[in-house]
């Protein structure tokens, strides 16, 4: 059965910036994710594209890491790339609405 995009999304939500306490996806740094056709074994590759709030942000490599493991822990993931992008810039515009209410931007 093919591995869909959302269950991909569904599983990055256990990764909470250390800083806002709010995770990747509701804050919108999650810009892409791709899913590789279904191999012989019934597994895929998924490579996804995400940004950071700002080029130096210190979480990085614990954002990057969690991605790659919430990925790989669904029983369809065989491996994930996970690759850093500064085009677009992330903007509060990116967040969804729960994000904004929690951290009180309105």
């Amino acid at each position: 059965m093919a591995l869909a995009e959302d269950k991909v999304r569904e599983s990055l939500k256990q990764v909470i910036d250390p800083e806002l306490f709010v995770n990747i996806v509701d804050l919108g740094l999650v810009y892409v994710i791709n899913i590789s056709e279904e191999k012989e074994d019934g597994r895929h590759d998924v490579q996804v594209d995400m940004t950071m709030t700002s080029p130096m942000c210190p979480a990085g490599p614990q954002l990057v890491a969690g991605t790659k493991a919430a990925a790989e822990e669904l029983e369809e993931v065989d491996s994930c790339e996970v690759k850093v992008v500064m085009e677009p810039p992330w903007s509060p515009d990116r967040m969804t609405d729960e994000a904004r209410d929690h951290l009180g931007i309105f």
